[in-house]
């Protein structure tokens, strides 16, 4: 059976038992499994349920990382076909199962035939969903227990055709913060709203307030951002007026520079907007995942290598950025390296959206994405 066929296979068993981010279990040792099958040296439990294989050819100590995620969405799946997920409430809707399945191949193939001098660090994540598991494997030596030169990981995207990849130097994915504003104030009567305050007002005018920041606080050259406020609740009812106004809400930037900038303008209106009708204020802004930023030369040697493979009429290094996020952003701040998108096809054949409970992984990309991940390893690592 040829390595597209076994991957396939490995796709369809990990699509029907997904798991939730730190919750891998079983996702984690059938990935371990595997690679010892392939004579590859494994380290279970990396950052909780993290996996490293480490594949030595040679006598070079240059090395390259290549990260996929394991984790599965809390979706319910609609898909009936053979292999769809049996974990009630749990799907693969992102198409890790994929990622998975195609490095696990292309580990295969460097174990069995790889032309290469140095080290190949097989990287399988947990819990990219939440923004955790980049962390975690980070925090339990990731880039100090090994020597990593630069690290790549590759996604899977719906509306691009099947088998193109698209990548880009520099911001390819945005940043992705929340904040949470409270508005406190004494509230009142409907009828009598003149002895006491109305925090409804106040957080009216600060949501207002908030669509100045991206037009008149950061370039509209180098700093594109969006600001999202997605929830407005209070305390009062219909002749109440409130003693709290709570506003939830979510921020995309595509530089550290921009996020900070976002993080001190909110609060600087809502600050303003308080004091100046004599409410108190609570803010919470947090960070969940930076801004994925490939380094120059790591995206040129991705398009390199995504050419080789597939031609260049199928590969596009100069693509726009997106303001979706990716916990692989914390990797790229510990080391060089690169994100790279490969398309998941358009119509019934894999252009439903991720994240929706009909998506599926497009087993006819597989071949394509372990030839990548082989040709990058082969080529960094050439003898």
């Amino acid at each position: 059976m040829s390595i597209e066929l076994k991957a396939i296979e490995w796709r369809h068993h990990i699509h029907q038992h997904p798991e939730f981010g730190t919750e891998e279990h079983q996702t984690a040792e059938f990935v371990a499994t595997k690679l010892e099958e392939f004579g590859i040296e494994v380290h279970r439990g990396i950052g909780g349920t993290g996996v490293v294989g480490i594949l030595k050819r040679g006598t070079s100590d240059r090395s390259i990382g290549l990260r996929a995620d394991m984790d599965a969405l809390h979706i319910q799946e609609e898909n009936t076909f053979c292999y769809a997920s049996v974990n009630e409430g749990a799907m693969h809707a992102c198409g890790h199962d994929g990622h998975t399945a195609m490095l696990l191949g292309a580990a295969h193939e460097l174990a069995t035939n790889g032309n290469f001098d140095g080290t190949v660090y097989f990287i399988f994540q947990p819990d990219e969903e939440r923004g955790t598991g980049a962390k975690a494997m980070i925090a339990d030596g990731l880039f100090t227990r090994w020597n990593i030169d630069a690290v790549y990981a590759m996604h899977n995207l719906p509306g691009i055709e099947a088998g193109h990849f698209v990548t880009r130097p520099h911001s390819i994915m945005a940043s992705e913060s929340s904040f949470e504003i409270e508005v406190i104030a004494t509230g009142g009567h409907a009828a009598m709203p003149h002895m006491g305050t109305d925090p409804i007002v106040v957080g009216a005018q600060i949501v207002t307030a908030m669509q100045t920041i991206v037009s008149r606080n950061l370039s509209a050259i180098d700093e594109t951002a969006v600001i999202s406020v997605t929830e407005f609740a209070t305390n009062g009812t219909v002749n109440v007026i409130p003693t709290k106004v709570t506003i939830k809400g979510d921020t995309r930037s595509f530089t550290d520079v921009a996020l900070h900038k976002i993080e001190k303008a909110i609060e600087r209106i809502v600050a303003g907007q308080c004091m100046s009708a004599g409410v108190d204020y609570t803010y919470k802004f947090n960070n969940s995942f930076l801004s994925t930023i490939n380094t120059p030369d790591e995206a040129a040697y991705a398009v390199e290598a995504a050419t080789k493979v597939v031609g260049a009429e199928r590969v596009n290094g100069a693509c726009q950025p997106f303001t979706i996020s990716e916990d692989f952003s914390f990797m790229l701040r510990e080391a060089k390296g690169c994100y790279i998108l490969v398309g998941n096809g358009v119509g019934e054949c894999g252009g439903t959206a991720l994240h929706k409970p009909h998506y599926d992984f497009n087993d006819n990309i597989i071949k394509d994405g372990i030839g990548f991940w082989k040709t990058l390893a082969e080529q960094q690592l050439a003898n």
